[in-house]
C-alpha cells in the first residue's frame, strides 16, 4: 500500500526512539496486522485466545508459500498447472494458463491484505486480474485451454472479491457478465456441471458456483432468489442420510426415489459449505456432514497421491470456521499442523494438479480466519 505518515516533531531531532516508533507506525501501515487472534469459542462465551505459536508458524508458512507463488506467476499475469480432469481416481490432463489456478493464487494474496496495485502483493495480484478480465468471453465464460465451470466459478469469486473490496469499474461488467452465465448455467436439477448448459449436476461443480454468486451478491451484484432456493434444494437432495456426508450425484429414479453415487470427505465439505454460503446456518443436515467430516478426515500423506485433498480441506476449513467454537477450535489445528508438515523446503506445496496449485490452496487454507476477504466473514 502507498501511505505517507507525517509526523509533527516541532523542528526537533529524531532521536532513537523517536526514530524507532516512526519505522514501527510505518511498518504497520504498509504490512497490516491479521484481523483475527481470538476466535469464539460459542455465542454465549468469552473468546479464547488460539495457540499463537502455531498461528505465527502457519503465517510465516503461508508467507513463504506466497513467496513461491509470487517466484512463479507468468508474464503475463498468469500461473501454469495441469488443466485436466478427473478419470476415476486419476487426475488427467496437460500444463496450461490455468483459469481457476491464476484466481486461486490471486485469493491467497488477497486473503493475505494485498489488493491490486497495493499492498505487499499488489503488483502480482493487478497482473493476474488484467490476465482474468482478458480471459472473459462475450457470453461472460471465462476460460481459456479449455476449462471448464470450476475454473470459471473461482474466476468469477476472485473479480466479486476485488469488485467489492476496491469498486474497480473494470471488474464490474465483467463480474456481472460472469455471474450471469452461472445464473443460466444452474440446469433443472438447481445444480451445475461441468459445461454450460449441461443437463445434469454434481455437488464438487455446485458448491464452487454457489460460493462465486455469493460472492458477487456480497458485492452488489444482484442473483435471483430462485436460483439460490434452486441451489439449496439441490444441495438438501445429495444428503446421505444414512452416513450423514452428501453425495457426488443424485438423481431420480423410476419409483421417484434417490438413487445414490459415491459419499466423500471433499464432497461432504462441499456440501456444508454451499449451504452456509445461500443463507442456511442450522440444520440437521449440516450437523450430521460435520460429524461425517470429523470421522472421515483424510490423512495427510493422501495430499500427494490425490487430486481432491486441497480441494476438501479448503471447503471443510471454511465449514469448521463458520461453525466456530470447539469445532473450529480442534480442526483448525489439526488442519495447519497437517498443512504446514506438509510444505516443501521452497515453500511450495504439491499435489496431482500441481504445485501452483496445491501452494495457493494451502495459503488460502492458512489465512482463512484472518478475514481479510469478505467470502470468509463470519
Amino acid at each position: 500500500m502507498s501511505h505517507t505518515t507525517t509526523c509533527d516533531l516541532g523542528g526537533e531531532v529524531m532521536n532513537n526512539r523517536s526514530m524507532l516508533l516512526v519505522l514501527m507506525m510505518s511498518a504497520l501501515l504498509v504490512f497490516p496486522a491479521p484481523r483475527v487472534l481470538t476466535f469464539a469459542v460459542g455465542d454465549d462465551e468469552p473468546t479464547r485466545i488460539i495457540d499463537l505459536k502455531l498461528q505465527e508458524r502457519a503465517r510465516l508458512a503461508a508467507e513463504r508459500g506466497l513467496e513461491y507463488l509470487k517466484q512463479t506467476q507468468n508474464a503475463d499475469g498468469s500461473w501454469t498447472d495441469k488443466i485436466g480432469r478427473k478419470v476415476h481416481y486419476e487426475y488427467r490432463g496437460r500444463l496450461g494458463k490455468h483459469v481457476g489456478v491464476t484466481s486461486l493464487a490471486c485469493l491467497a494474496f488477497l486473503a493475505q491484505g494485498s489488493l491490486p496495485g497495493r499492498g505487499k502483493y499488489g503488483e502480482q495480484v493487478e497482473k493476474g486480474l488484467d490476465f482474468i478480465l482478458r480471459t472473459v468471453q462475450t457470453n461472460g465464460f471465462i476460460s481459456t485451454d479449455e476449462s471448464r465451470m470450476y475454473s470459471h466459478a473461482f474466476a468469477t469469486l476472485f473479480l466479486a472479491e476485488v469488485y467489492g473490496m476496491t469498486g474497480m469499474e473494470k471488474v464490474k461488467e465483467r463480474l456481472k457478465s460472469a455471474a450471469g452465465l452461472i445464473v443460466q448455467a444452474q440446469n433443472d436439477t438447481g445444480g451445475w456441471r461441468y459445461q454450460p448448459g449441461a443437463d445434469d449436476a454434481d455437488m464438487s461443480i455446485t458448491v464452487c458456483q454457489v460460493m462465486a454468486l455469493r460472492a458477487a451478491r456480497n458485492a452488489g451484484i444482484h442473483v435471483p432468489k430462485e436460483v439460490v432456493d434452486a441451489a439449496i434444494k439441490y444441495v438438501r437432495d445429495s444428503s446421505n442420510i444414512e452416513s450423514g456426508g452428501f453425495m457426488y450425484q443424485h438423481e431420480i429414479g423410476p419409483t421417484g426415489r434417490v438413487q445414490r453415487s459415491r459419499t466423500t470427505f471433499p464432497l461432504t465439505a462441499a456440501g456444508i459449505t454451499a449451504l452456509y454460503g445461500a443463507g442456511v446456518y442450522e440444520d440437521r443436515i449440516i450437523d450430521r456432514g460435520l460429524i461425517y467430516l470429523r470421522h472421515h478426515r483424510p490423512r495427510r500423506y493422501e495430499a500427494l497421491n490425490t487430486f481432491d485433498y486441497y480441494y476438501g480441506m479448503y471447503y471443510a476449513t471454511q465449514a469448521a470456521f463458520q461453525r466456530g467454537g470447539e469445532f473450529w477450535t480442534s480442526w483448525h489445528r489439526d488442519t495447519w499442523r497437517d498443512i504446514l508438515s506438509l510444505q516443501n523446503p521452497d515453500g511450495s506445496w504439491q499435489d496431482l494438479v500441481g504445485p501452483n496449485y496445491a501452494t495457493a490452496m494451502a495459503c488460502i487454507i492458512l489465512e482463512i480466519p484472518f478475514q481479510y476477504l469478505p467470502i470468509f466473514e463470519r
